[in-house]
């Protein structure tokens, strides 16, 4: 096998794994591990593996709100164990699902706590009755949500 058709070879096997992992056999999986960091309030490292939470619309850290609900989520989980039920569904280099720390929904927490906003698209509005009126009169709901 020459050089290059072992790299061609090596690139459609890692396609092909990386296919499988995002696909129907990683749906519903869930991971249980510590935090070990938070990116900001939708986004959390669970054991080394990023997790978005699903339906959680959060301000951007390069705003003050957004390193507020950063602060917030920090507080809330880092170094705390989680479980994440994902869905399958990946967005850049994470994994979508919802984390749960003690029996209680980490997104809806922060939601609740006027540190985020339900976005529908992806929720179904599971969290649209948390929104408190602070939130929604300061931050600003992305656009696909």
């Amino acid at each position: 096998m020459s050089r290059i058709s072992g790299i061609s070879h090596l690139a459609s096997s890692v396609f092909a794994a990386l296919v499988l992992l995002s696909g129907p056999a990683a749906a519903d999986r869930t991971i249980e591990g510590r935090v070990t960091v938070v990116r900001d309030v939708d986004t959390v490292v669970v054991s080394g593996t990023p997790v978005r939470l699903n339906g959680v619309d959060g301000p951007e850290t390069s705003t003050r709100l957004g390193r507020e609900a950063r602060t917030f989520m920090t507080r809330l989980v880092r170094g705390e164990t989680v479980t994440c039920q994902l869905n399958g569904a990946r967005t850049y280099d994470r994994w979508v699902g919802v984390c749960y720390l003690d029996g209680q929904d980490i997104g809806a927490i922060a939601i609740a706590n006027g540190q985020a906003l339900d976005c529908r698209r992806y929720s179904g509005g599971r969290y649209s009755d948390l929104e408190t009126p602070a939130a929604r009169s300061r931050i600003r709901r992305a656009g696909y949500c």
